[in-house]
């Protein structure tokens, strides 16, 4: 969730192996890894969270999002299928399923 929203959900093994949403990555990059060799790249985001009370148009997440562009600020993106078993709330979510598919 972010800032009341649902960002993405599906099942845990495949949320953690390839997240959709940009946020979901952010978060999942700030877990530390007990082996170092298993550690990834930090993402840091960049701004302010946006106030609940008053959250930004079109995408909750846009104003920190790396990936946006201007439909984001827009429309808020529906909850949608992108994989199976796995929906995300993003209109450019990320794609790394090659990874899983094979």
């Amino acid at each position: 969730m972010y800032l009341g929203r649902i960002a993405e959900t599906g099942p845990a093994p495949r949320i953690f192996a390839a997240p959709e949403h940009p946020y979901t990555r952010a978060l999942l990059s700030a877990v530390p890894e007990p082996d170092r060799r298993d550690r990834r790249d930090r993402i840091i985001l960049e701004g302010d969270v946006p106030s609940p009370i008053d959250p930004p148009s079109g995408c909750r997440f846009h104003p920190r999002c790396p990936r946006a562009q201007a439909r984001c600020s827009a429309e808020e993106p529906a909850l949608l299928p992108h994989h199976p078993g796995q929906i995300a709330a993003c209109h450019f979510p990320l794609e790394d399923h090659a990874v899983l598919d094979r």
